[in-house]
């Protein structure tokens, strides 16, 4: 579509900051239509704890209140009976949360604004083994083993999906999915399995609000994306930085943010970890704000936008 005309005013020095918490509490404390983008790299279902704890037995916890593991518990209720984001006993659990997050960010949102979120998927396996940072099954680091409930598409050796099982769940919250970006991985590792392919690529959705009525309408800067505007990428995998594990390549960011937001706008990622989407941001001419759970990965990108910031005064 035709982007729009920038009549925003522009910040001389762009600034950033992180505020540490939980998304879910923080998003709701966003001022209404503030934000221009939100872009984000969510912790991936069942593959490490990133050092939070977890409630093993939170499953067992919920049934015996009335639940069942078909009905997805409120996040709100999941974590304060010690239940962790990306570690939720079944994947449709998680799913729903991450909806359930998101929607709490819906009405700061701008109506021209953005959401870029970048989905991990994994097989299933009824004994997984959960890594403390790691990807699950590599590298040397501690890891634990768990049993997950069986039934339904959760069978052994299944792809489960999930970045399309979270797009439909969007789409049915009335988020437009304008495009599934496919960022390709030409360095990811070996892999000991001898009966499939690698899985050498992650899914990046870009999504819009719905209006009330007529088509959406949204800021989008063709001119700032990769040349041939397709919707493959390909951007090798980087290692994390400051502890974390996690990769979100600046390559592939850089894009969706100049893309998507104005010089000048507010950028949020809401699960910022070390915080290279905000760095990103800045570089770019762009406010951030930045969420993260952990005090340590917060700090660091504290650090990370400070040398940033600094260099604007060299």
């Amino acid at each position: 579509m035709k982007s729009q005309p920038d009549d925003q005013p522009h910040s001389a020095k762009p600034v950033a900051e992180v505020r540490e918490g939980d998304a879910y509490d923080l998003m709701a404390k966003l001022a209404p239509d503030s934000v221009d983008l939100i872009i984000t790299s969510p912790p991936y279902w069942g593959l490490r704890t990133y050092g939070q704890d977890h409630n093993e037995d939170v499953l067992a916890e919920w049934e015996a209140q009335g639940g069942s593991k078909e009905q997805t518990p409120p996040y709100d209720w999941y974590r304060h009976n010690g239940g962790c984001l990306g570690l939720e006993p079944l994947p449709e659990w998680y799913v729903d949360h991450l909806v359930e997050i998101f929607q709490r960010g819906a009405s700061a949102l701008k109506a021209e604004g953005s959401i870029w979120i970048n989905v991990g998927d994994t097989y299933f396996a009824r004994w997984s083994s959960i890594r403390m940072n790691g990807r699950q099954g590599l590298g040397d680091n501690p890891r634990m083993r768990r049993k997950t409930p069986m039934g339904g598409f959760r069978q052994e050796k299944q792809l489960l999906l999930i970045p399309a099982r979270f797009a439909i769940a969007m789409q049915s919250q009335r988020w437009i999915l304008r495009n599934d970006l496919i960022w390709e991985k030409r360095n990811v590792p070996p892999r000991p399995e001898k009966d499939r392919l690698r899985l050498a690529h992650e899914h990046f959705y870009h999504f819009v609000k719905r209006p009330k009525e007529g088509r959406a309408k949204y800021y989008y800067d063709m001119k700032a994306v990769e040349e041939g505007a397709r919707d493959v990428v390909s951007v090798n995998v980087r290692a994390g930085s400051d502890g974390h594990s996690a990769t979100f390549p600046p390559q592939l960011i850089r894009p969706r943010i100049v893309s998507s937001c104005r010089e000048g706008g507010l950028v949020l990622d809401p699960f910022c970890g070390t915080g290279r989407s905000l760095t990103v941001a800045l570089d770019s001419g762009r406010q951030a704000i930045g969420f993260e759970m952990s005090p340590t990965f917060a700090a660091a990108a504290r650090d990370n936008i400070a040398e940033i910031q600094g260099s604007f005064d060299i």
